[in-house]
């Protein structure tokens, strides 16, 4: 009975620390996953070398909750400068990491969140993107 137990609890925290957001391959793919889905779009603009960038990568974007959320309510996508990423120029903004919020279409539903941000804090804003992107649909 302990050895099942022990599985188990191993097998449980396996899943959490594996568990990763879904990123689309490229700006494009994400705003064609959203038209299919009609979902909302996170798009990032980043960079690996970027401090702030890094902090959002290996904190927030690795938080189950967070990660569950965006899975399931969003397409996501990550854009990195230093790759040479496709950036619409409309979202292109100095500085990174920039968290956009995006319709299926591409337009954007507010101006960037800027910097990293805590799990917490980020898990906010999904809630307010969720409840504004829903008051947009039921419009329709």
């Amino acid at each position: 009975m302990r050895r099942i137990f022990i599985f188990l609890v191993l097998t449980a925290a396996m899943n959490l620390f594996a568990a990763e957001i879904n990123w689309a391959k490229d700006y494009h793919e994400g705003i064609e996953n959203a038209q299919k889905s009609d979902k909302p779009v996170l798009f990032v603009s980043s960079s690996h070398a970027c401090k702030y960038c890094v902090i959002l990568d290996e904190t927030t974007f690795k938080d189950a909750r967070v990660v569950e959320r965006l899975n399931k309510g969003f397409v996501s996508v990550i854009s990195y400068s230093d790759e040479r990423d496709y950036l619409p120029q409309e979202l292109w903004r100095p500085g990174t990491p920039a968290i956009w919020f995006l319709m299926p279409s591409g337009q954007p539903m507010y101006e960037p969140l800027m910097g990293a941000m805590n799990a917490e804090n980020f898990l906010k804003a999904l809630s307010i993107v969720e409840e504004e992107f829903n008051k947009e649909k039921n419009k329709k």
